[in-house]
This record gives C-alpha cells, structure tokens and sequence, in this order.
C-alpha cells in the first residue's frame, strides 16, 4: 500500500521518469531501466514453437513444425504513471460512498532478434537461405504495461500486465503479490515445465481401449519433432561441447534457465512476479480472426524473477539480473486423444538479463509536467 502522503500526491495523477527502488511503485520497483544480453553474440534467450505446416501424407507428415531459437532482448522499463482512479462506489450499511482505486502503471517496451533459427521439419530445402533466418531478423516486439493495485483489490489481485504483440494479440495477465511469499532470501526454484503439446496421446493399443496405458510422448511419431530436439538439442551460437552446457531441448525448456543462474551465495534476495491470463474470467487473450482460426492465442502464464546480487551494479544499485519463464498455449488440430476440442500447443520462451542502466532523467519520455 502507498502511504498517505503518497496517496494525496496520487490523487493529482502524476507522469514521470520512472525511478528504480521507488517505493511507490511496490512490487514494480526493482524493474525500472534497460534490461539486455549482456553478450549479444551468446544471449541467454531461448524459445520454442510449434507452427502449422503442410509435411508428407502420414505416418511421415506431422501438418507442423517445430521451430527453435536463439535470441537477444532488450527490455524497457521507462514511464511510470502514479494514481490512476479507478472510480466506483461502496454500497454499505450507512448507505452509498464514493470509493476509488488507484493504480500505478510501469510502461514497457520489449524487443527480440534471433541470433540462431533451426527447425524440424525443415520449411524449405536450405533454412539458411531464409530471410526469416537472418541473425538480426525481428522475431518479437511488445510494448505494453505492468500494473500495481495499491488498494481496494478484488480476490487479492494487485498487479497485472498489460500487452499487445503485432501478430494480432493483446492480452491482461493478473497476479496476487504477497511480500511474504514473493521476496525471499537467495535464486529462485526454476520449476519443471511440461513442453510437450495437450490432447496427443493416444493408446499403446487402440484394440485394447486402454486408456491407462498411452504411448508416451517420445513413443509416438506424432511427436517426431519434439523427438528429433531432444535427441539434438539446439544449441544456437554456444559452440558444442561447451562444459555445462547441454543445450536447448524443447521437452524440457525450463532447464537452461537453472544454469545461467549466479553461484547461490552471490544473490542476496529474488522478488517474484507470477502473472497469468487465467487468474480470473477477467482475464485472457484477445486475437485478430485470423490467429483465432489458424492458431489461436488461448492463454498465458509468465513469471519473472528479480536478483539482487552482492556485488555493484548500475550506479549506486546493486547488480540486477531478471530471469522469466512464459508459457502461451496455442490452439489448432483436433485433439487425437478423445477428447473433444482443439491441441495445446505450448510456445515456451525463457531468457536472463541484467539490468544496464536506468532511464537519464533528461530523456524524451513524456510526463505530466509538460502537458
């Protein structure tokens, strides 16, 4: 919660230079500034995605492929708007009041470019000659809004995110932040991820009818892509056989994010942010007809991790690094286990940044003292 003299200066709504470490901005305030790859030529960032895709008549046809890649990120944190009212009204015994929330934004702006691309199935005889393979080529822009909720909340949801990707998606993911659970002592538990698609699996025996007793993943060639990446992990621009390193596998993407992690006696504390589409009805993605019909946008978990690390980092601050883990589920293909609907296809995107610098306080961002 703001304070009060915080809370009489929201009331006049106020646009500024967002500045990191400030309390108004609660569980925000560590984000502030400009996160990037540190080593642009060997980033941390790293995705998967399953795409629709005409391959060979069955059993070698998939009708998908399976695309990984790395990729550099910028990520900016730069405005923050204080104290924008929500109005609305209590209805209590002593009759109707006046009741206002007041919410803190922090804008953002994130920019993705591909360092490395492969495939499989293969979209073409040579992916190299693929303009989309360029290292440099713009795989992701979004610019959007972090929130916090500073009172009058509703099922304990106080931050969400606001964004909108040119595909055609916009989407509002919401959060419950507690203090107590969320800022803790030391790195993050990186959880285990699921990256195999929902509704595949389908009996050992079709005869038998045992639905206890289902091929799994790896077994079936439906899965062949996923096969084929866990088999050969990608390992984009990091040169084989780099000690420790063991590549990008789609199964289980969450892994590489465990290893880019500082020694655990050099983080002092992690502030948690876990946002996701489906928190409450209210929530969700919206997409443009097209993505609807062909791979529809259907839901969004993200969690970042902030990192205060024992050692200097910029200006006066110590060092900052960011891990997230962002699972969207796209939808297309009739389910093959039974059930009735659509294929979840899980687009697993996982990256580390640090914190390179905060925003000049002369710098061409608009503010409410130049209105």
């Amino acid at each position: 919660m703001l304070n009060a003299e915080a809370v009489s200066r929201a009331k006049t709504r106020h646009i500024e230079i967002a500045k990191p470490f400030d309390d108004e901005l609660g569980p925000l305030k560590l984000l502030p500034g400009i996160w990037k790859n540190t080593n642009a030529d060997v980033p941390f960032g790293w995705n998967c995605i399953a795409l629709p895709f005409v391959t060979d008549p069955p059993p070698a046809g998939f009708n998908y492929r399976l695309m990984v890649n790395h990729y550099r990120e910028t990520l900016q944190f730069f405005t923050a708007d204080k104290g924008a009212p929500n109005r609305g009204i209590a209805r209590g015994a002593g009759g109707p009041s006046d009741l206002d929330q007041l919410v803190v934004a922090l804008d953002y702006q994130q920019l993705v470019e591909q360092v490395a691309v492969d495939e499989f199935p293969k979209s073409g005889p040579d992916l190299a000659t693929d303009k989309l393979a360029d290292p440099g080529a713009a795989i992701h822009h979004e610019p959007g809004l972090f929130l916090y909720m500073t009172n009058h909340t509703t099922d304990g949801i106080n931050i969400a995110r606001l964004g909108t990707v040119p595909h055609g998606d916009s989407l509002l993911a919401l959060g419950r932040f507690d203090a107590a659970v969320d800022i803790f002592d030391g790195p993050p538990q990186i959880p285990a991820v699921n990256g195999f698609p929902e509704g595949v699996l389908v009996p050992r025996d079709d005869t038998a009818g045992g639905a206890d007793d289902l091929l799994t993943p790896l077994e079936s060639l439906y899965m062949g892509p996923y096969k084929h990446f866990h088999d050969n992990p990608f390992f984009g621009t990091v040169p084989a056989g780099t000690p420790g390193f063991p590549g990008f596998n789609p199964v289980h993407p969450e892994e590489l994010l465990r290893g880019a992690q500082p020694e655990p006696g050099k983080v002092k504390r992690t502030t948690r942010l876990d946002m996701t589409t489906s928190a409450t009805e209210a929530a969700g993605i919206l997409n443009i007809p097209f993505i609807v019909k062909h791979a529809n946008a259907t839901s969004m978990n993200a969690t970042f991790w902030i990192m205060e690390l024992d050692e200097p980092g910029v200006d006066d601050e110590p060092k900052l690094l960011m891990q997230y883990l962002q699972v969207v589920m796209l939808d297309f293909f009739p389910r093959r286990d039974g059930i009735p609907g659509l294929i979840g296809w899980p687009h697993v995107s996982i990256n580390t940044l640090e914190k390179v610098a905060n925003v000049e306080q002369d710098a061409e961002v608009l503010t409410s003292d130049e209105y």
